[in-house]
């Protein structure tokens, strides 16, 4: 093999040549799309005749925003009134040469437009029909509408990630499950694809938020029969006794059998106060904990692994630990604990990380130029494949900019173009 050809195998993209249309709107099915769109593959993304709703919240351009712009770079964009009598004659002619449908309907209302996975593998068997529902296709909770905030509720995610305030459970990031469904979904897509090169067929592919949100905390989605059984027949009980009689949240909490094991991640596994700020610190081994409390001068005798031993002495080790921690500066104690070879951090606000020089280095950011709104500083791709397998992709056009060359390519003649606008079914400008 030529010098030359192994280069242009190793710069080929994954989804080189795969036809991808979105039927999605907020973040799942919006970011998975992308990550196809930055792996190679042509995505249409169909938006009713008004956009898709992130585009107008806190627009930096006319139908711009950050959000509508985080999850849909890449992408051309056709609006379609899905309802129209004339809207399926546009869809045929888009899944007829697609390879993937990807689409987060509510529960039932993909049926209603002829878009649910049996009517469409039924009628494409080549075509890979993604899906995103909130609880999943079954079940007594499948018919109900669910946002990622509710499904972290209903998952237990909420409890786990411990944020309360006036009493009451907080949310950690108000869109972690939905991201988490939105990799799902493309590893999903990207196996069925896999699998259809030797078989010649199609696939349903689906992802919940709530299973997202399960996979977001998967320490805790164990239980061994014979240990846990009966510690969480009791802890179900203690709770249900606490619920009775309205006890607080901070309360119920401990009702959950591992909060009561965090004595010891109290002290090793948390975030700290320094002089000038905060620092995390993660000693997941007897060595890791030995080395921070040789680090700051913290005398710990006991260095087993049960997290309930001598409560009273954690408790005392704590105190010392914090004390000793708020006397010095964040960027000292860094210095140290990293010479020591302890994982720790200064905790960050978000928007520090768009100038932190390790993720500069990494090309985890890129910058782009947008025509309408200028420059942009925006998240890479999350995974590398080679030099560029994976690439930082373009921001999409002016909403409605689009349509009469899209419809060209299906195959559609000017007069016919002319007929779907006027008729409503679609549009070709936002005036």
């Amino acid at each position: 093999m030529s010098s030359d050809r192994a280069n242009q195998e190793a710069d080929a993209q994954p989804f080189d040549g795969i036809r991808v249309v979105e039927f999605g709107q907020f973040v799942a099915v919006p970011f998975a799309a992308q990550l196809l769109a930055e792996g190679g593959a042509e995505v249409i993304k169909i938006e009713s005749l008004e956009g898709d709703p992130t585009r107008r919240l806190a627009q930096l351009a006319p139908m711009e925003s950050r959000i509508y712009l985080s999850r849909n770079r890449g992408k051309r964009s056709l609006p379609l009134h899905l309802r129209h009598e004339r809207a399926p004659q546009i869809i045929d002619a888009l899944l007829g040469r697609a390879d993937v449908a990807l689409m987060n309907f509510r529960p039932g209302l993909a049926a209603q437009f002829g878009l649910d996975a049996e009517t469409l593998r039924a009628k494409y068997p080549r075509l890979i029909v993604a899906s995103v529902t909130p609880f999943g296709r079954y079940g007594p909770d499948a018919g109900l509408a669910g946002m990622d905030i509710v499904v972290q509720a209903r998952s237990g995610l909420m409890v786990a990630n411990g944020r309360q305030g006036d009493g009451r459970p907080l949310s950690g990031d108000p869109v972690s499950a939905d991201y988490m469904a939105a990799m799902s979904l493309a590893f999903g897509i990207a196996s069925a694809l896999f699998r259809r090169a030797n078989t010649g067929q199609g696939a349903e592919v689906h992802a919940s938020l709530m299973q997202a949100a399960m996979t977001l905390n998967n320490n805790q989605m164990l239980r061994v029969e014979s240990a846990d059984g009966p510690v969480h027949d009791e802890s179900r009980q203690e709770l249900a006794d606490m619920r009775s009689r309205g006890a607080t949240y901070s309360e119920q909490r401990m009702a959950q059998p591992s909060a009561r094991a965090r004595i010891m991640a109290d002290i090793y596994f948390r975030t700290y106060t320094t002089s000038d700020g905060w620092l995390a610190v993660a000693c997941g081994s007897t060595r890791l904990r030995a080395a921070f409390s040789l680090a700051i001068g913290l005398e710990d005798e006991y260095t087993g692994d049960d997290p309930n031993h001598h409560a009273e002495h954690y408790e005392h080790l704590r105190e010392a630990a914090e004390a000793i921690m708020q006397s010095r500066p964040t960027d000292e104690w860094e210095a140290l604990l990293a010479e020591a070879g302890v994982p720790a951090s200064r905790v960050l606000m978000p928007f520090e990380i768009l100038d932190d020089p390790q993720a500069a280095a990494n090309d985890m950011l890129y910058d782009l130029d947008h025509p309408q709104i200028g420059p942009v500083r925006l998240l890479a791709p999350p995974v590398a494949l080679d030099e560029h397998g994976f690439q930082q992709p373009q921001a999409t056009k002016p909403f409605a900019s689009e349509t009469r060359a899209i419809l060209v390519e299906l195959g559609f003649v000017e007069s016919e173009i002319d007929q779907f606008v006027e008729s409503g079914v679609t549009r070709d400008s936002i005036e």
